[in-house]
């Protein structure tokens, strides 16, 4: 029997620096009519045989969208090696009438499946119809991955406390959404439409229950998580994947694939799990919407200088606490509500001072300026554009 505790405490060790690794998605779309659909042969014929000089990897998500996963590395030498990845794969796709979209939910088409695997196959019926389609095909994010440093369960509960703020000041993927009405991040309403068991906050039960001041013990409540969280496949010996029932949890693994689990089961199953932030040696920072091929570095710088500098987050904190936990309502109404203008204003001003003090280049400092400039400060999340245009 694999022994969850010792696994979920691993999961937050072995990166005791300060690096930063970006996997950003994006839609695609033909360049004369966003509304037609993009064979994922297109994208990747266009993008096939693409050397990128920062070294990151193009994946392709079921729906076609495109991934771009760069290797980690210090904040400012990793942002520019990504933008000049972007910028070579914008001008591949621009040669073959393609362009990336700038929301974080495709607003022009039906979601269509174009990648068919076992675990995607799985994946698809395990989540159920529309929303698990629309994450699978619709949604395009930016991951922010971290190093948890000397401290891992303060940055980790930063990377929680801010996540809220940090949701309404990138809102960029405007509903309708099925059932829900208009939300200003409808990716968010999205995946918190999906199972709860593994899209829900590490430790939500904890801090609904008021333990250990509203938070738990970080390593204790992954491994309750992992144990509580929904079975969607097991893979057989032979390489196949076999669903399972909807009822079984990873705890009944035993019961549903006939064998106890196995340390490799256990680390398959983590990645089936969605929660806004998750462990794995590093921390992944999954809330945020993609903000399109230009704005991204803003997303990025602040969410580093936030949950890495220890003065940043301090100075942030209080105006924070004031949403904490409170994921859907940054996402239905992003930065039109006071209390998350508040926080986002306070959010920005210490990122910005901080981030000098990691190096960052004075372009990037003045593209987190003007962003609170544009949006923050008048309390608009990105979102607000996207509307317009649409009228």
């Amino acid at each position: 029997m694999a022994d969850v505790l010792a696994y979920a405490e691993g999961c937050f060790t072995g990166s005791p620096g300060d690096q930063v690794g970006v996997e950003l998605e994006f839609l695609v779309h033909d360049v004369s009519d966003p509304a037609l659909t993009v064979p994922i042969a297109r994208t990747t014929g266009a993008l096939g045989g693409l050397t990128l000089p920062g070294k990151s990897v193009i994946t392709y998500e079921p729906g076609g969208q495109v991934e771009l996963s760069a290797p980690p590395g210090p904040l400012p030498a990793a942002v520019a090696a990504l933008q000049e990845d972007v910028d070579r794969v914008r001008s591949a796709l621009a040669a073959a009438g393609l362009t990336l979209g700038r929301s974080g939910l495709d607003g022009h088409r039906r979601p269509l499946r174009q990648l068919h695997t076992p675990r995607y196959d799985a994946m698809a019926a395990c989540l159920g119809e529309p929303y698990g389609a629309l994450m699978m095909c619709s949604t395009a994010s930016i991951q922010v991955n971290l190093d948890f440093g000397a401290d891992p369960f303060t940055r980790w509960r930063r990377a929680h406390l801010f996540g809220p703020a940090l949701v309404a000041a990138f809102a960029n993927s405007p509903g309708p959404v099925p059932w829900f009405g208009s939300w200003l991040s409808g990716r968010q309403a999205v995946w918190l439409a999906l199972d709860p068991s593994r899209t829900a906050p590490v430790g939500a039960a904890h801090r609904a229950a008021g333990e250990s001041g509203g938070q738990g013990h970080p390593a204790a409540a992954w491994a309750d998580y992992l144990q509580t969280a929904k079975l969607m496949l097991v893979r057989e010996t032979d390489g196949s994947c076999r669903q399972t029932a909807e009822k079984h949890r990873f705890r009944d693994f035993r019961q549903a694939a006939g064998r106890p689990p196995t340390l490799d089961d256990l680390a398959y199953h983590a990645t089936t799990l969605f929660p806004p932030v998750r462990p794995r040696g590093f921390m992944e920072i999954r809330y945020l919407d993609a903000l399109g091929p230009v704005e991204w570095p803003v997303a990025v710088a602040v969410s580093y200088a936030l949950i890495v500098d220890d003065d940043a987050a301090a100075a942030a904190a209080a105006d924070a606490s004031a949403v904490a936990g409170q994921w859907a309502e940054a996402a239905r109404c992003g930065l039109a509500a006071p209390a998350f203008r508040q926080a986002a204003v306070a959010v920005f001003r210490a990122a910005a001072d901080a981030l000098p003090r990691w190096g960052a280049p004075p372009s990037l400092i003045d593209q987190v300026t003007d962003y609170a400039v544009r949006f923050v400060e008048p309390g608009r999340s990105p979102a607000a554009d996207l509307l317009l245009e649409t009228r």
